[in-house]
């Protein structure tokens, strides 16, 4: 279970231990200590015999892609689905069940280190490590990748439909504004992600500091969130990839791998030209990605090692890509090749996620406690008023 230690002290370093919660950034990279009572399995192990049971979101992976493991290991994958962080992480404290692998985003990475929940990796079974970006060799999240491989990369900007929003946001000289705009009330999407959402109201107000520990900067959050609301009457969802093509939604705050998969569920016949996305040229948006661990509970340690070498391949990640539409960071990979070889119209070309971006781009970073509770605060304010 997490320890008490993550309620209390935070601090930025080079280095973890036991008693204080470390948070990770860019500017303040993090070397984890591997424990004495949590080692890294050993060299050529044979595969457990499963099941393997995977944690993730909905829709997060290609059911193609996981059988093809099962068939090569002759083994059962079970997925288990959460909706959010908080929701994960509270049901893998209860430790009720077993998961072996587990896909969380960068910054819930020093909770599950210092809590023990995650084992360090054996890079001996995880080859296929070189076919990804060189940053995820020394993220600055996990320097060495001891504990974590990646999985997707993503931006975060604003998607519409051109068939119910008549403008190109895209050409707007500030496009956040977008989701202010009387003109499209009932029309609007959020994404319900706490430190996403609030996140885009600072940049929308010119504020890059997307951790900021500033009352005055929340108070603008709040503020901006409750003119949103007033304005726009934002549907706070985790569907906008299934609403904006049925037309229930105009115009969304959404993420690149959402705005790539709206395209598959558009209705029969339907054009993915109607379909635009916009982050900014020069990077300086919501850059994230998501990762795969494998869990210190679970019964399958070598075959969940397997389970990341699988995805990894370029074969499978890619493969995987066409059915989720979150980009994984494959070299062979780029904007020119997605478009050329159909993974994205050329309407959606923006949505392909370019390596550069993860120097220039502002990164959600984990927050210390009492910085977390200020920003939940005005969260749950607003959500309980929409």
């Amino acid at each position: 279970m997490l320890s008490a230690t993550l309620q209390g002290c935070a601090k930025r370093g080079d280095s973890a231990t036991a008693t204080t919660l470390t948070l990770a950034s860019p500017d303040h990279p993090v070397t984890w200590p591997i424990a004495s009572d949590n080692q890294p399995i050993a060299d050529g192990l044979a595969p457990e015999k499963g099941p393997l049971l995977v944690y993730n979101y909905p829709d997060y992976i290609a059911p193609d892609v996981v059988k093809s493991f099962e068939e090569r290991y002759k083994v059962k994958v079970e997925v288990s689905t959460f909706n959010d962080a908080d929701e994960s992480i509270a049901k893998i404290r209860t430790g009720a069940v077993p998961f072996d692998v587990y896909i969380p985003s960068y910054d819930q990475i020093s909770k599950l280190v210092t809590a023990k929940l995650i084992r360090p990796l054996n890079h001996t079974y995880l080859s296929n490590i070189d076919n990804v970006w060189p940053t995820f060799t020394n993220p600055w999240y996990d320097q060495q990748w001891r504990y974590t491989v990646p999985y997707t990369v993503y931006t975060t900007g604003i998607a519409w439909s051109s068939d119910a929003i008549g403008e190109d946001i895209s050409t707007l000289s500030n496009p956040y504004e977008s989701l202010w705009n009387p003109a499209y009330k009932n029309k609007v999407g959020l994404i319900d992600d706490w430190h996403t959402a609030m996140a885009m109201v600072l940049l929308r107000d010119g504020i890059d500091d997307v951790n900021t520990d500033s009352k005055q900067n929340l108070d603008k959050v709040a503020q901006g969130l409750s003119d949103m609301k007033n304005a726009t009457n934002p549907k706070v969802t985790s569907d906008m990839y299934t609403q904006l093509p049925a037309g229930q939604l105009g115009i969304s705050q959404m993420w690149s791998g959402d705005a790539v998969n709206a395209q598959y569920y558009l209705p029969k016949g339907q054009s993915a030209d109607i379909l635009r996305y916009w982050f900014p040229e020069d990077g300086k948006g919501l850059v994230d990605n998501d990762l795969m661990v494998v869990m210190r509970g679970g019964k399958n340690p070598v075959l969940a090692h397997l389970f990341l070498q699988h995805m990894l391949d370029t074969d499978n990640a890619t493969k995987n890509f066409s059915s989720i539409g979150y980009q994984p960071p494959q070299r062979t990979l780029d904007t020119n090749t997605l478009v050329a070889q159909g993974y994205l119209p050329q309407s959606l070309s923006q949505a392909a996620v370019r390596e550069d971006w993860f120097t220039g781009g502002y990164r959600l970073l984990e927050l210390a406690p009492a910085n977390d509770a200020a920003w939940h605060t005005v969260w749950q304010s607003f959500k309980a008023g929409v």
